[in-house]
């Protein structure tokens, strides 16, 4: 994994049987340059927007992340980051080459033809659904056993040849949701306003549409209605709050965007099948243990 002089915030991190290396990281403002490195790297932006620029194979980016947006740094692909605030934490996934030639040579693909597309600021929803549920499981202390956070390991893989390889097969889809910038605008409002009392007309007017046609086009988006993608990211965010074991559980619960404990509670159990306290032990021994 990429590091820093100064160093960053490491959230958790493990590594799978297959050589899968996990991170979550956040980055301080200021510039990072990370050396190419032998495994190929998938980096997901988490929670609130930041504004940062990269550069890497002869080619700078610069914009907003949103939480989900993807970068897929080939192997042997040396990047210099630029971090303008203190919002840059990351979802980090180092894969090695041998799992992807793998994957590839089962498929029956030519493995001598395969080379990972330098991706900036993506979105794939499945890409970004496999990753957020590795990350759950390596939190959590692999609740579903090491065969399901394998399996997970396999589909990363796979979608990373199929979807974003020089052996990709071109496909017709069909995508009537909303447009990248519009996309972007919403998801970093409702970052923004995760505390608030979020209600669908406000969102619909920042993406410049009816409530009802929000409705449709966030979920040709997203995957997920609104609803259910905004309580996903409360619960992320208290979790990450429970990490930091800062603060009270009335307190998270308020700064997550849940109107009590109780409910906060109600929704962590539904959506991680546990309560706030147990993921709060859980993620502290895990935190204890990788140091």
């Amino acid at each position: 994994m990429p590091q820093k002089s100064s160093s960053p915030e490491i959230l958790a991190q493990a590594r799978t049987a297959q050589g899968v290396a996990f991170q979550l990281r956040k980055d301080p403002m200021g510039v990072l340059d990370v050396p190419g490195l032998e495994n190929v790297l998938i980096s997901i932006h988490v929670g609130a927007p930041t504004k940062l620029a990269c550069r890497r194979d002869g080619r700078r980016h610069t914009g907003t992340a949103v939480h989900g947006d993807i970068d897929i740094i080939p192997a042997h692909t040396p990047s210099r980051w630029e971090m303008h605030d203190e919002n840059d934490m990351a979802l980090l996934l180092s894969l090695p080459q041998s799992l992807l030639h793998a994957v590839a040579n089962e498929s029956g693909l030519d493995v001598t033809r395969l080379e990972i597309r330098n991706r900036f600021q993506i979105r794939d929803t499945e890409l970004e659904a496999l990753s957020w549920g590795m990350k759950r499981e390596m939190e959590l202390g692999h609740p579903s056993g090491h065969l399901y956070l394998d399996g997970l390991t396999l589909a990363v893989a796979s979608r990373l040849v199929s979807r974003h390889s020089s052996v990709t097969k071109q496909t017709s889809e069909r995508n009537e949701g909303l447009s990248g910038r519009r996309l972007k605008q919403v998801l970093s409002f409702i970052e923004d306003q995760l505390a608030e009392d979020l209600s669908l007309e406000q969102i619909a007017a920042v993406a410049g549409v009816s409530a009802s046609h929000l409705a449709t086009l966030f979920r040709i988006s997203m995957g997920v209605p609104v609803h259910q993608y905004v309580i996903q990211r409360r619960v992320e965010r208290a979790k990450t709050l429970l990490m930091q074991n800062r603060h009270s559980m009335a307190e998270i619960a308020l700064a997550a965007g849940f109107a009590h404990q109780s409910h906060m509670a109600r929704h962590m159990q539904r959506v991680l099948g546990m309560p706030p306290r147990a993921i709060q032990r859980l993620l502290t021994e895990a935190s204890s243990f990788s140091d």
